[in-house]
């Protein structure tokens, strides 16, 4: 293995929650390493680029609001600009019937959007970490306690280890994918192959246009839909209306051939013959995203479960920490849980690493 072998931390993800507990460890002074399966950073923080320059279209996350803080000051601090989203307009109604228009905006809440896609957090948290920090293509295949008082992490190209380690991945992709042996509590395995993940059985669409021709009728691009295949729709237009987009959520077991034939007639129903022929058509559908699903995750439905106190307290002997937007006791499912839940694991294992180096202990602490 062409790294160092043994870290203070390793962090298992390079989401939204995954950089935000390696920022905060590395700014703490622990040597971090941050391991991402994909190629890329982000998870489901995932922007396309649009045909207007510097302008992105998000195929995951895409909102934040009020009271969001920790997004707010991220966006802040990594220059990332954001506006409000368009709601001015009346709404559609699609069932069996046709199409209804109804008085006013009755889909979405004031919210604020990124100018540059919601894929800049990552790259802004990535920004504060040095060069090496972050290793793609290394997906992580076991966790074991390594009998040296820390935990030994294996991946294709070897094993790592680390005092704590930072789960930063769904819980029920987590347990699918990663060998943990007999390590971890009967109890917590069967909350964690239990729990939702956010958006993991849901399919994205935005289609692109030319202008937001909707809004020249007087419409909100917000569409509630009883048949679908998209059941809702909202307008994903940028500033003054460019890029100009709508976009929309099916769920994922509607996909089947046919399902962009499918999709475009319906947005030619909902908003004219335009909508049926966009510049560009992207589907993304999460649950086919290996590094973001598990197998199981179309019948994962129990929404009681995010943010569950079994993932506030750290495993096998407080090195193995929690940390996804599904784990987080505020705003789980936003950007903002995830930001908080990785704040949480990062505040956990330092506060584990000063108590382990006070005088009288016999613990070396992770900053040494």
């Amino acid at each position: 293995m062409s790294h160092r072998d043994s870290h203070d931390v390793v962090v298992v993800g390079a989401g939204a929650s995954g950089l935000a507990a390696a920022t905060l460890l590395h700014a703490a002074g622990r040597d971090t390493a941050c391991l991402e399966a994909r190629d890329r950073i982000g998870g489901r923080l995932l922007s396309a680029a649009a045909s207007d320059p510097g302008r992105s279209l998000d195929l995951g996350a895409t909102w934040f609001w009020s009271g969001e803080e920790r997004v707010r000051d991220l966006a802040a601090r990594g220059g990332v600009t954001t506006f409000d989203q368009h709601l001015a307009g009346d709404t559609l109604l699609q069932d069996t019937t046709g199409v209804r228009r109804l008085a006013g905006n009755l889909l979405d809440a004031p919210a604020r959007r990124f100018t540059t896609g919601s894929r800049s957090l990552a790259s802004a948290l990535a920004a504060a970490l040095p060069a090496g920090t972050v290793r793609l293509n290394s997906p992580v295949t076991a966790i074991h306690p390594d009998g040296r008082e820390g935990l030994a992490v294996r991946t294709p190209d070897g094993v790592l280890r680390a005092e704590h380690v930072v789960l930063a991945l769904p819980p029920a992709l987590a347990v699918e994918c990663i060998g943990f042996g007999d390590a971890l509590p009967a109890d917590l395995v069967r909350l964690a192959r239990s729990t939702p993940v956010w958006m993991g059985a849901v399919v994205k669409v935005v289609a692109q246009y030319p202008s937001a021709f909707w809004r020249e009728r007087g419409l909100a691009g917000a569409a509630f839909s009883r048949t679908g295949p998209l059941q809702e729709v909202h307008d994903m237009s940028g500033p003054a209306g460019r890029p100009a987009a709508l976009f929309g959520f099916a769920h994922a077991r509607t996909v089947r051939p046919g399902f962009d034939q499918a999709v475009r007639a319906q947005l030619a129903q909902l908003f004219g013959p335009a909508a049926a022929t966009p510049d560009a058509l992207y589907v993304q559908d999460w649950s086919a995203e290996r590094w973001t699903s598990p197998s199981s995750v179309q019948r994962l439905d129990d929404h009681s479960l995010l943010g569950h106190r079994l993932y506030q307290r750290p495993a096998l002997h407080g090195r193995l920490h929690w940390a996804s937007t599904e784990t987080a006791t505020e705003h789980a499912g936003h950007i903002e849980g995830a930001l908080a839940s990785g704040e949480r694991a990062a505040l956990a294992v330092l506060a584990a690493s000063s108590t382990a180096s006070e005088p009288g202990t016999g613990a070396i602490s992770a900053a040494t």
